[in-house]
């Protein structure tokens, strides 16, 4: 059976009760890179792939990376997985995530506010970033781009983030993560760069390309290709825990 995020959970009115909800930081509070304060700010990159210098070719690995990184094909679905209607417009639309460790499951709300389609000096960029909204376990800002090189061929991935934990009321939850945020979230940058990349290679050998799962509400599960683990009802959900 296809993994429909979750069993316990009414996954169609949780994604639309997303849009009653704001993000949960004052902009004006976002980091600069000389003075983060209490944020950490991110960078990492990954090469995804070649090809032959100039705008990037059709059906290559361009063109393959972006459409990945639109339909969040390229998260790890051990520790996040995604739910979102398809109908709605990339800018502006709402997400429900996943978070999972161990045994416990955190649904956390984000909005698309970017969507970035251009070309800086000798590079093609494509992307969008999306922004965390009330009881998230953090607040800030994160941007996926992919990026050709013009003169040398290359793709790669790009993620821009800056981030800090938001206030989480339960002690116990509030402890775990300290603990175990930094290093998931790490964790999570890298395992991204290596799916996308593995996945794209794929492709390009012959493989299909990945088919959206459906629920039967009409919602996207992303990654698609997971399936139901029996063990997951022994899970312990934690809706919104943050603020």
């Amino acid at each position: 059976m296809r993994e429909a995020l979750i069993g316990h959970v009414d996954i169609a009115a949780a994604v639309d009760g997303l849009r009653h909800l704001s993000v949960n930081y004052d902009e004006a509070d976002a980091p600069v890179a000389r003075q983060p304060g209490n944020w950490h700010i991110d960078s990492p990159r990954a090469p995804i792939g070649h090809e032959p210098p100039g705008p990037p070719v059709p059906g290559g690995a361009w063109e393959i990376a972006c459409r990945l990184v639109r339909d969040y094909e390229f998260a790890d679905p051990a520790i996040v997985r995604a739910v979102y209607r398809p109908t709605e417009e990339l800018l502006g639309r709402d997400m429900l995530l996943e978070g999972r460790f161990l045994a416990f499951r955190f649904y956390l709300g984000v909005r698309v506010t970017e969507v970035i389609d251009e070309s800086r000096d000798t590079r093609r960029v494509w992307g969008w970033g999306y922004q965390t909204l009330e009881g998230h376990l953090e607040q800030g800002k994160l941007v996926y781009e992919v990026i050709k090189d013009l003169q040398s061929g290359g793709v790669e991935l790009q993620i821009r983030a800056y981030s800090r934990r938001a206030y989480i009321p339960n002690p116990i939850l509030r402890l775990g993560f300290a603990v175990f945020g930094r290093r998931t979230q790490l964790r999570f940058y890298a395992a991204v760069g290596q799916r996308l990349r593995n996945t794209v290679q794929e492709i390009l050998r012959g493989m299909p390309p990945p088919t959206s799962t459906l629920t039967s509400d009409g919602l996207v599960v992303a990654p698609s290709g997971v399936y139901r683990n029996p063990l997951e009802r022994l899970t312990v959900h934690s809706h919104h825990p943050g603020r």
